[in-house]
Parts: structure tokens; sequence; C-alpha cells
């Protein structure tokens, strides 16, 4: 029955890769109105963030503004400090007619919170992402002294460790969060209700689980946790 109920469960997770991730999206900057731009074509979906890159010669390339889509032709500006990125210098926010927008930055960077170690194996296995583990994600937790999983400090997460989705099973359904725009930019149907759970989400640090989220259990289980992040 076990092994039954395995390998449906994986065939519902294999349905969810083909159209799930919305893909990165590149376009132009068309007009500019305060912190509304208007876009070229749209990104992948309403609620995607991205970065607005200036060329100012041939040899040097910045981020000079932030933004996430609110519709089809337009987009708004946020927090310059959304995204930390080395290999591309940051200078002043300027956005001008013309600068490339590239939507759906870091995309390919993804955190995982998942129930159980057998929900997560069969996800990252089966889709090609560069994983960000949980592991990374209970220490920063930790160390901050945030408490359980929320918008506001996976938002501190995705920006100090350059995370461009957050992955989150829930009880009948996945979805993709963006932690910079705090928007859900994915979802689909999934069924995994039965399965065993771990508090507050699949991790391998014995340490941690046996310390901090010991002591929170009483705030509830693993997915009244993650029905709040929506």
């Amino acid at each position: 029955m076990k092994k039954i109920i395995a390998t449906l469960l994986l065939l519902s997770l294999t349905k969810l890769f083909a159209g799930f991730y919305p893909p990165t999206t590149q376009t132009k900057v068309t007009a500019v109105n305060g912190n509304s731009i208007t876009l070229q074509s749209p990104l992948g979906v309403n609620g995607m963030s991205g970065i607005v890159v200036h060329g100012f010669d041939e040899r040097l390339t910045a981020i000079v503004g932030y933004v996430v889509q609110s519709n089809e032709t337009t987009a708004l500006q946020i927090d310059s400090t959304a995204i930390i990125h080395t290999s591309l210098p940051s200078v002043k926010p300027q956005v001008r007619v013309g600068d490339s927008v590239i939507g759906g930055y870091l995309y390919g960077n993804v955190l995982l919170l998942a129930p159980n170690e057998q929900v997560y194996s069969d996800i990252v296995r089966n889709d090609d992402k560069n994983w960000i583990h949980p592991d990374i994600y209970a220490t920063f937790l930790s160390k901050n002294s945030y408490g359980l999983p929320n918008k506001e400090n996976l938002t501190l997460f995705a920006k100090k460790y350059q995370v461009g989705l957050v992955y989150i099973v829930k009880r009948d359904h996945a979805i993709l969060f963006d932690p910079i725009s705090q928007s859900v930019v994915g979802q689909r149907a999934i069924n995994n209700g039965a399965m065993k759970t771990q508090f507050p989400f699949f991790m391998r640090l014995e340490t941690i689980k046996s310390g901090m989220f010991s002591s929170l259990k009483n705030n509830g289980n693993y997915y009244q946790i993650m029905e709040a992040i929506k």
C-alpha cells in the first residue's frame, strides 16, 4: 500500500512540473511615469518581480531598478535594495525608456518547503532547478530568532541568499511564491494530505528541529503554517 501511495504521489508531482514555473522573460521599457513603467510586452505572469538593466556603454551594464508586474502592460518600481547581486553593479536608480526588463530574475533558484523527505526528494529529483536546501532557511530562522516561516522572513531570506522562488507544498495544492513581490505566481493541484508531516517543514538539522522549532509546535502543524503563506 505504501508503494502504491508513493507512486501515485510521484505521478501527481510530475504533473506539476509542466508549465508550473513562469519562464524568465525579457522586454523593454516604453514609458516611465513616476513609479509606473510601461512594458513593451508582458512578463510571464502578474506578480512576477524583475530587474531593469541599463547599458551605459558597450562595457558597462547595471541594474537601475526593480519592478513587479501589475498587469500585462504595466510594472511598478519597488525598493532598489530588493535583490542583492554582486555580479551586476547597482547604481543610483533611474529607469529610462529603452532599458531592458528581465522578469523572473533568479527564478532558477528555488527554496522548497515540503512536508516530509519523500515529497522533497521526489520534487528535486524530477525538476532541474538550483534548489536552495531548507536546512539553510532553517538555520537562517534559528540564527535570527525569526520563529516560523512567514512572508516577511521569506523575503529577508531571499534577499540574502538570492532566492527567486519559494515552492510550497500545501495539503491539496502547491504554489510558487515570489518572495520579492510577495505574490503567488504559480499553482497546481496536488493530493498528499494523508502523508506524514515534519514540523515546521522538512529539514535534516536535528539540533534545530529539537531546539527552537520544538518549542513552537503548539502554534500549528505543517499545513497550518504553510496555508498562511499566500
